[in-house]
């Protein structure tokens, strides 16, 4: 075995560089062993962060019941449109749902998600947005299917919301006068 490299390690000293027969090696002390064992023990907690690095969270919280119909398109929908941007659940993406009927279970799962820690918060009613904006200020909330978020205290304005709070109105109370205009020139 002349010429090839083995590494030797006995009940007594451990070698941390090659051993070429003939040569000998420095014994590996305390320290060095306990480094490289521990750094060893890290790499797979670092190639976790980096992959995880590209990974992006979201928190879904849908006020009704999971198997609802009402509720299955919009989730559907959501999530191929994240898929047309490029977002690919189990790839680069993590979506956490949470389905919550009555206000102590939308409170509850509200705060759930919030102690997962992820980028984005998104729900689709007002109760859920009061809900998570309780629980947390650093985290964004997105949401849609709120008919008043400045009357219902969600944003100061529609243009500047001013807090981690911004979404989707399905109705523009500010235009409430112009209807009325327009359905008084068509009587």
């Amino acid at each position: 075995m002349s010429g090839s490299l083995l590494l030797r390690c006995t009940a007594r000293p451990c070698y941390t560089q090659p051993v070429i027969p003939g040569l000998g090696a420095r014994p590996m002390r305390r320290r060095e062993f306990i480094i490289l064992l521990s750094s060893a023990a890290a790499w797979p907690l670092a190639a976790h962060a980096q992959q995880r690095k590209g990974m992006r969270h979201i928190g879904m919280l849908i006020s009704g019941a999971e198997n609802h119909p009402q509720w299955q398109d919009p989730v559907a929908a959501f999530r191929h449109r994240l898929q047309q941007l490029g977002w690919t659940v189990g790839q680069n993406l993590q979506i956490d749902y949470r389905w919550a009927s009555d206000i102590r279970r939308i409170q509850n799962s509200a705060a759930e998600l919030v102690s997962l820690a992820p980028d984005v918060l998104f729900t689709m009613t007002t109760t859920s947005v009061l809900a998570m904006r309780d629980k947390t200020n650093a985290i964004p909330i997105v949401f849609a299917i709120v008919t008043d978020p400045v009357g219902s205290g969600l944003i100061r304005t529609l243009a500047r919301p001013g807090i981690n709070v911004t979404g989707f109105t399905n109705y523009e109370f500010s235009t409430s006068g112009k209807w009325l205009e327009l359905l008084k020139e068509m009587a």
